[in-house]
């Protein structure tokens, strides 16, 4: 008898339960326990997802499994088929693809339930640690997490794979043997097979033990979590009122910080962001940190970059990562104007004003202000001390060939014309 009451009562409230049901032994098992579970208790509504990866031709069969399964459950079934992406780990490719399929599907406070059980847990810790991880790795896996806008639970994570077994043989349960499985060429499957197994005969307790030191060490990570908060308090405070909706640090905060400190206050904060450097790479950050006062510095890490500009480091990724070029015409100034790749922007101004557009620096730009006559936009920008980065994607409203305005500048604007950019979003990566 396998009882997820504990596991599944957090989640009671969320608009939808999604399972990533591939068809094989722990996510079937994981299936029929949340239609069992649903069949007694008042749930969000339940649906499964099939990622369709197309490596192998074996796959191309398990849709239609996946279906009969869930038609005999009475739970909706939805397939999708993704594109994975040649790279040097086809096991990371694939994950990435199946990672995005969750995140395109999920909903706001939408919950996807995975079937990694302690086996997996065991396994996880063991690669990780003959990869070098540092502790953020070897915490393992989670019992649950952010995925898009939604949250990733492992309600099997206290189970081993025996027990899961001796359930699905006794529901007589049919389930899907995945051929890749047996490939001991890939590093998981070889742990799987090879190495567990012959840890298992000296130590018949290993996959607990393991799994049970990677509770341990997820509880010192907890800590060092809080510590990071800490540390970074004062580091996310202060930043120009005009730019507040990006991410930023304040460098001397960060500086004032032991190295090891500043390290984990960085992991942390880069964790939500990007996939984090390994220890070759965070020199880097000492780059950054260390580059003079009127350096332009760059760290690029997977996701995106940090930049360092007026004694703060910034994090850009997803459209601030390209530059907006050309013009764009504003027909209608009393609605706001959509800018490819640059966020939106709308127009304050008495009285209304036409033959409107915005346009991009490029160089020798002058604005007429009031008191101070014609000034070169340069050097406006340096007074108002706006991040190099953010000055070849700043809008500039013009009136024919006459500037009249920079976005979220209210200095920069001519009588009472005001421009207020809504700068874009960052992409979040998948940490």
């Amino acid at each position: 008898m396998i009882d997820l009451t504990s596991s599944l009562t957090p989640w009671l409230k969320a608009p939808a339960w999604h399972v990533a049901f591939s068809g094989g032994l722990d996510s079937t098992v994981l299936l029929h326990l949340l239609a069992d579970y649903a069949s007694t208790h008042v749930t969000p509504p339940l649906r499964a997802i099939h990622v369709h990866h197309g490596l192998q031709p074996a796959a191309d069969g398990w849709p239609a499994h996946c279906q009969s399964i869930c038609d005999s459950l009475a739970i909706e079934l939805q397939v999708i088929h993704v594109q994975v992406a040649p790279g040097a780990s086809l096991e990371q490719a694939a994950r990435n693809a199946r990672y995005k399929a969750f995140i395109d599907t999920l909903g706001p406070g939408d919950v996807l339930f995975t079937g990694q059980h302690r086996d997996d847990q065991a396994e996880t810790l063991l690669f990780r640690l003959l990869r070098g991880a540092g502790l953020r790795g070897l915490a393992g896996m989670p019992a649950s997490r952010p995925v898009g806008q939604g949250r990733l639970v492992r309600p099997l994570l206290n189970l081993s794979r025996r027990q899961l077994q001796a359930y699905a043989e006794h529901a007589r349960l049919a389930w899907i043997e995945d051929p890749s499985n047996g490939d001991t060429t890939f590093a998981r499957n070889y742990l799987r097979r090879e190495v567990l197994p012959l840890l298992h005969q000296r130590w018949p307790q290993a996959e607990q033990n393991l799994a049970r030191s990677a509770e341990h060490l997820s509880e010192a990570l907890g800590l060092l979590d809080e510590l990071a908060r800490d540390d970074l308090a004062g580091a996310e405070q202060s930043a120009s009122t005009p730019w507040q909706g990006l991410d930023s640090l304040a460098l001397d905060a960060l500086r004032a910080l032991s190295v090891t400190r500043q390290r984990n206050a960085l992991q942390y904060w880069l964790s939500a962001r990007t996939r984090l450097p390994d220890a070759r790479h965070w020199v880097g950050w000492e780059a950054l940190r260390d580059a003079a006062v009127d350096a332009q510095p760059v760290w690029r890490l997977t996701d995106g970059v940090l930049q360092r500009s007026h004694g703060r480091i910034w994090w850009l990724s997803g459209d601030w990562l390209q530059t907006p070029e050309g013009t764009q015409p504003w027909a209608d100034p009393s609605k706001p104007l959509h800018l490819p790749g640059n966020g939106s922007v709308r127009l304050c101004s008495a009285p209304p004003l036409q033959n409107l557009h915005i346009a991009y620096r490029q160089g020798g730009e002058v604005l007429e202000l009031a008191g101070r006559g014609r000034r070169d936009l340069k050097r406006l920008l340096n007074e108002q001390q706006v991040p190099h980065f953010l000055r070849s994607r700043l809008p500039l409203l013009y009136q024919g060939e006459r500037l009249l305005a920079v976005a979220n500048l209210p200095a920069l604007g001519q009588g009472d014309c005001q421009l207020h950019w809504q700068m874009p979003t960052n992409a979040q990566g998948l940490s």
